[in-house]
């Protein structure tokens, strides 16, 4: 391993600047209760929340299988979007008929996410800071200038940047122009679980940790869970159980474990952040279809992060693919040619995470059970807020409301499967060849234009 990266700690930055709450006991006697949540991560937080916000009264439980946001929820970059639908180019290229709904409910989604943080005295680190997305390439500034364009459709105020006013926001010999958007929030995930966790629990959400689900059955009128030490029967359940294995079996081939890599370094020095001319709290993405994102921490570190899009055979989602040597190399090494003047800086931790890749890049929702379980997932690494709008559309659809999130056609509409192993392996590496081909050339292959047209994309 090379030399900045010799001391890292293999746990996330976001752990190590938080105190851990104490953990909730697991399960150990038989229980019902009217509403029973799989899943301690950002969309089952937020639909505890939600439904005690609806309902006061009920008896809702939660069942985690370790602790509340271990997995996705706690390794994410904590970018948190206006958009529930991974943006507003792909809101207009896989769903051009409610485009427009999309992006208002996106930005509206944001908005109320920021009030009930506030309302609930959340101290999530939320900051509506902006983003600012960076093209290195020809082809990725015609690209911007198309997301400007779009922008300007749907009258989301944007900037444009080269020259000076891009070394403004950020100096770098990789990157030939910008395009900032002030309407973007950062948040802190660690702080944001601990804090949705603190207000379930004092709203009287029943929380268990250590706490797996390995089955589900009906029970009359009811649903039961099997956990290893007791039965939970529920009136209604939902499943906000992201990347795991589902417990439906219709759900198996409707996403895909992808894994991600994130690097941070140790504090940088105020001379070293103006060396690069970062001078806000501004999150940054490039433009690339393997691409990387990196915001600051608020102890003054860079998190490096993405690029790499890993797929392991038979969508195997062992502890030890959150380790990668091979990747955490390729992003240091990236990181110094990104920004020659901090070569040689040291990361202090170094870390992998799960993403649920849908082939519509985007979450689908649903009911099974006769319309009492719900779930929501594939939310392809764009989770933090889209989590919040997915757990009002899973208690609209077990409540049988008529609303406009259940009259969407995106999340309704079922994600094409992915095909089994072998092919599936095949699939992805060929997806993968096609968009790195495309970063390199700015032309599109003709397998990437023929999964366009069926509306199936691949992303991270």
């Amino acid at each position: 391993m090379i030399a900045a990266l010799s001391n890292t700690s293999p746990e996330p930055y976001w752990s190590s600047d938080v105190e851990a709450a104490p953990a909730c006991a697991a399960l150990a006697s038989d229980l019902s209760c009217d509403l029973v949540i799989v899943g301690g991560g950002f969309t089952g937080l937020w639909s505890a929340l939600k439904a005690k916000e609806q309902q006061p009264d009920a008896h809702i439980v939660l069942l985690e299988a370790g602790r509340c946001g271990q997995d996705a929820s706690g390794r994410t970059g904590g970018f948190c979007a206006p958009s529930i639908s991974h943006g507003v180019s792909n809101a207009l290229a896989r769903h051009p008929g409610e485009a427009e709904t999309l992006i208002r409910l996106g930005r509206q989604n944001l908005a109320e996410y920021e009030r009930d943080l506030d309302n609930h005295g959340i101290d999530a680190g939320f900051q509506l800071s902006g983003k600012l997305n960076v093209a290195a390439t020809p082809w990725q500034v015609q690209g911007l200038e198309t997301m400007a364009r779009n922008y300007e459709r749907f009258g989301i105020d944007c900037e444009l940047l080269s020259g000076s006013a891009l070394s403004n926001k950020l100096d770098s010999p990789a990157y030939v122009a910008g395009l900032f958007e002030s309407n973007y929030a950062l948040i802190h995930p660690a702080k944001t679980v601990r804090e949705l966790r603190r207000v379930c629990l004092a709203k009287g959400v029943e929380l268990f940790e250590a706490t797996p689900v390995s089955g589900l059955s009906r029970d009359g009128s009811a649903i039961a869970l099997q956990t290893p030490q007791a039965r939970v029967k529920a009136s209604k359940v939902i499943l906000a159980t992201n990347a795991a294995v589902p417990l439906l079996n219709k759900l198996k081939l409707a996403f895909i474990p992808i894994y991600d890599y994130s690097i941070v370094t140790e504090p940088l020095s105020e001379s070293q952040w103006t060396g690069i001319g970062w001078s806000g709290d501004y999150g940054i993405a490039d433009s690339g279809n393997q691409f990387h994102y990196f915001r600051k921490t608020p102890d003054g570190r860079m998190l490096w992060a993405g690029y790499d899009a890993i797929y392991h055979y038979g969508s195997n989602r062992d502890a030890a693919n959150l380790q990668r040597e091979e990747s955490f190399e390729r992003l240091a090494n990236q990181f110094s040619a990104t920004f020659p003047s901090l070569a040689g800086v040291a990361f202090s931790h170094a870390w992998g995470g799960i993403i649920d890749t849908s082939a519509r890049t985007t979450f689908f929702a649903g009911t099974a059970y006769g319309g009492r379980l719900a779930y929501a997932m594939g939310f392809t690494g764009q989770g933090v807020s889209a989590s919040r709008f997915a757990a009002l559309t899973m208690l609209d659809l077990l409540a049988d409301r008529d609303t406009e999130r259940t009259r969407l056609k995106m999340p309704r509409r079922w994600p094409v499967p992915f095909p089994p192993e072998p092919v599936r392996s095949l699939a992805v590496r060929m997806a993968q060849k096609g968009l790195a081909e495309e970063d390199m050339t700015g032309r599109r292959p003709v397998l990437l234009r023929l999964l366009d047209a069926l509306g199936i994309g691949f992303a991270s």
